[in-house]
C-alpha cells in the first residue's frame, strides 16, 4: 500500500499508467535524461520543438517541456500533428521519442522544423502498409505512439540518423531510399 510518505517518483510510476491532459500514457515515460542519452545535450530549461506533417500539413511549434514537466497543452496538439492521417485517429505520443527528436535537432543546429512522415500509426494502417510495402514491422511501436518517422530540410538522413545513433536512447531506422530516419523510444538498436 502506497502512503505519502512511500509515494516517491519511483513508486508512482510503478502504478501502471500516468495522466497527461486528461490522456492515460504508460507509466514508463519519465523524462528522457542526459544520462539516459549519455552526452549531456539535454538541458533542464525549456525544451521548444518545431516540426510539420507532410501528409496533412499540420504543425506545431513551441515548448513541450519545462525542466521534468511535460505541458499537457503542448502534447494535445502534438497528438493531433503526428495523428494518424489515414484515420485520423488520435493517440498520445511517448514524450520520451520527443525527447529523443528534440535532442536530435539541437544536435543538427537548425532552426528548420522537422518533416514528420508517419508518427502514431493505427493497427488498421499498420496492417494495410504491412501488405503494400516492405519494411513495416509488425507490432510497430508507431502503434504504440513510440516511434516518429522524419527528415529535415538542409540535412541529410545519413547525418540525422548518425545523430540519432549517437545518443544510445532507442531504436534508430535509416531508410536512404524513402529519405526518411526512423526514431523510437524502444530498446537501443539501429538497421
Amino acid at each position: 500500500m502506497l502512503t505519502d510518505e512511500n509515494m516517491n517518483r519511483r513508486s508512482f510510476l510503478g502504478l501502471g499508467a500516468a495522466t497527461l491532459g486528461g490522456v492515460m500514457i504508460p507509466a514508463l515515460v519519465t523524462p528522457a535524461s542526459a544520462a539516459t542519452f549519455k552526452n549531456g545535450v539535454i538541458s533542464s530549461g525549456a525544451r521548444r520543438l518545431s516540426f510539420r506533417n507532410a501528409h496533412t500539413g499540420d504543425s506545431f511549434s513551441g515548448v513541450y517541456r519545462v525542466g521534468d514537466k511535460y505541458l499537457p497543452d503542448a502534447f494535445e496538439q502534438i497528438n493531433m500533428v503526428m495523428r494518424d492521417f489515414r484515420t485520423n485517429t488520435v493517440y498520445p505520443i511517448d514524450p520520451r521519442v520527443i525527447d529523443i527528436i528534440h535532442t536530435v535537432h539541437r544536435m543538427t543546429g537548425s532552426t528548420e522544423p522537422f518533416e514528420v512522415i508517419s508518427g502514431y500509426r493505427s493497427p488498421k494502417t499498420n496492417n494495410m502498409l504491412r501488405k503494400t510495402g516492405s519494411g513495416v514491422a509488425k507490432k510497430s511501436l508507431h502503434m504504440e505512439g513510440r516511434a516518429v518517422d522524419l527528415r529535415l530540410d538542409g540535412f541529410s538522413t545519413k547525418r540525422i540518423r548518425d545523430l540519432a545513433v549517437s545518443l544510445k536512447a532507442g531504436g534508430v531506422g535509416y531508410y536512404s531510399k524513402s529519405n526518411f530516419v526512423h526514431m523510437d523510444s524502444g530498446d537501443v538498436r539501429a538497421w
